[in-house]
């Protein structure tokens, strides 16, 4: 785990060291200004001169000068590593995400992902800081304290004989306990993150329902859990500070008394004034050390689970790959599905889908028509790779799509998805994601086709009218509309619409198809929907149910032999049909 997160430094290498560089210079002068101030107090003792207390003053002020700016610039240094290697491990996981598969994504919630990004990188990077400065001084104060202590104390040392061990288990017991509760509160971050998100997507529906209280609850639930967690932890870390105190104030009696005492007994030959100035500043100075020790114990505690979430994600690897020599064009759009058979996890005991034999022209335009659940969107799916067949083929252009690469592959298909998105910016700068080369005359060619000019233009700002994050300010006709463009403008070799008119009429979806014959004729064009009239004039439409091909045909033929179309088609002409919202 550490070497994988070490990879993240990088380019922050040299602020690394010289944070190390800089600390270890700071901890060996903090230790040598007690022992040279306690020289100075017994040369005064002894009727020193002016000369020698202004000499040894020098020496002290550029010592205190020397340790402030090591520590300045250990201070700069680390934050400028530790801020970089906390950018560097965001790109890192980010661009993993990056590279999944849906099977991937599938076993990470995306609240869970948000809060890797996040909290646990913030947890990690925090730890870092602590790890090449606090973690380095402290440790080197500690050991040269000690050393100078036995050094100018003598037997006066045999005090941190008891209180460092008392203290140093006192500190691991107190980090012992508190482990199990951070850890605990890591995992119920998810839980709350995805309490928000799920709330701040659904907010419409939270309001039609007049159900802001119960989310309020549920929210509150959830906070509550974390806070008892965080204050049962912070609880159990608050005892370094009185264990802290006691181990302080010990020593300082210890040494007082015992120190007196031997100035007194030895008039000052076996230790003087000076030596136990020393020793309370050492004491002093071990015993932070060791409270330090303690907070780093703490916070590596907490950050071990972060590392451990966020090393997860970095070494998942992609369920899909490129093959060792990919095919780098797609021919045509022709589609063949041999013997196909899918399951979303190996674990999965029903197939999503059976027994899948479909053979589909280039430029044919087909219809995929069946109940919910009946795995239409699945079916699609497997075309671009966004999962893998767990048994037989998907052809496209003739070859095994696990033979191509995936960008050329993905690219020459595009899907419109039921569940539409677009991204904060304008309404160009969405279209371009279709292709950020196309001229401003093809964009507007592609929305009078996809009937998307018209509204674009009554916004006052047209084209460059701001879209706000997830598109809530354009309604769900209008949000389908410009996916539709955004496809189209990337011209493929293979068009997907995954009931991606189900909110505009009749009329108007009828014209978007009439625009997609004569806009892209060559290319392959699947509908899926749940309106005969959407695809009634396919080529071919095809009848899913339960996961299997139910029957194959044209609009007359299927009218003839299939009892699962016939139903819908009788009780949407006769029943009447819900034309969708205006939009």
């Amino acid at each position: 785990m550490l070497k994988r997160l070490a990879k993240c430094i990088r380019e922050f290498k040299l602020p690394t060291i010289l944070t190390l560089i800089f600390i270890v210079g700071e901890a060996i002068i903090e230790t040598s200004i007690p022992f040279i101030t306690a020289n100075l107090v017994n040369q005064i003792k002894a009727g020193a001169g002016m000369d020698e207390i202004i000499k040894n003053g020098i020496i002290l002020a550029v010592m205190a000068c020397v340790s402030l700016a090591c520590g300045g610039i250990a201070g700069l240094t680390c934050a400028k590593a530790s801020a970089g290697f906390a950018k560097n491990l965001r790109h890192d996981i980010f661009a993993r995400i990056q590279t999944y598969s849906f099977e991937n994504i599938d076993k990470f919630s995306s609240a869970s992902l948000v809060t890797r990004l996040t909290t646990d990188v913030t947890n990690v990077q925090m730890s870092f800081m602590m790890l090449i400065r606090t973690a380095i001084r402290s440790p080197l104060m500690l050991l040269f304290s000690v050393i100078m202590a036995y050094i100018m104390g003598g037997a006066l040392s045999t005090a941190f004989v008891v209180v460092i061990p008392v203290l140093g288990f006192g500190l691991y017991m107190v980090g012992r306990k508190a482990m199990p509760a951070f850890r605990r509160v890591f995992k119920k971050y998810d839980q709350l993150n995805e309490s928000i998100e799920e709330n701040v997507r659904g907010i419409r529906v939270v309001k039609g329902f007049s159900r802001e209280e119960y989310e309020k609850d549920k929210f509150g639930s959830a906070a509550e859990n974390i806070r008892k967690d965080f204050t049962r932890a912070e609880r159990i870390v608050a005892l370094n500070t009185p264990l802290m105190n006691l181990c302080m104030y010990f020593n300082t009696v210890f040494v007082l008394f015992i120190g007196a005492k031997l100035v007194i007994q030895n008039g000052g030959t076996t230790i003087d004034i000076g030596q136990i100035s020393a020793m309370l500043t050492y004491g002093m100075q071990i015993l932070m050390s060791l409270m330090m020790l303690s907070m780093i114990y703490v916070m590596l505690t907490m950050s071990t689970e972060s590392a451990k979430r966020i090393c997860e994600v970095l070494e998942e690897a992609p369920a899909l790959q490129n093959p060792e020599n990919p095919v780098m064009t797609v021919a045509d759009g022709s589609i063949d599905f041999e013997n196909v058979s899918f399951k979303y996890s190996s674990k999965a005991k029903k197939f999503a889908l059976a027994d899948i034999n479909l053979h589909i022209r280039s430029g044919q335009t087909v219809g995929i028509i069946g109940g919910t659940g009946s795995s239409k969107s699945s079916l699609v799916q497997l075309i671009p790779r966004l999962y893998d067949v767990t048994k037989g083929a998907v052809r496209v252009g003739g070859k095994d799509v696990r033979e191509y690469d995936l960008d050329i592959l993905r690219g020459a298909v595009a899907m419109v998805l039921q569940k539409n998105l677009l991204f904060s910016g304008t309404i160009n700068e969405n279209l371009r994601w279709g292709n950020a080369d196309a001229t401003d005359e093809e964009i507007r060619h592609a929305c009078r086709l996809a009937q998307a000019d018209e509204f674009i233009n009554s916004f006052p700002d047209g084209y460059e009218t701001k879209i706000e994050q997830g598109g809530t300010n354009v309604s769900g006709g209008q949000k389908q509309r410009l996916c539709i463009v955004r496809a189209l403008l990337k011209k493929p070799k293979i068009l997907i619409l995954d009931d991606s008119t189900s909110a505009v009429d009749t009329k108007t979806d009828a014209l978007i198809r009439r625009g997609l014959k004569t806009y892209i004729p060559e290319t392959t064009k699947i509908i899926i929907a749940q309106r005969v009239a959407s695809v009634e004039d396919a080529d071919l439409i095809i009848v899913m149910d339960n996961g299997r091909i139910a029957d194959a045909g044209t609009h007359a033929e299927l009218l003839e032999k299939s009892e699962i179309y016939k139903e819908v088609f009788t009780q949407q002409t006769k029943g009447g049909e819900n034309d969708g919202e205006n939009a």
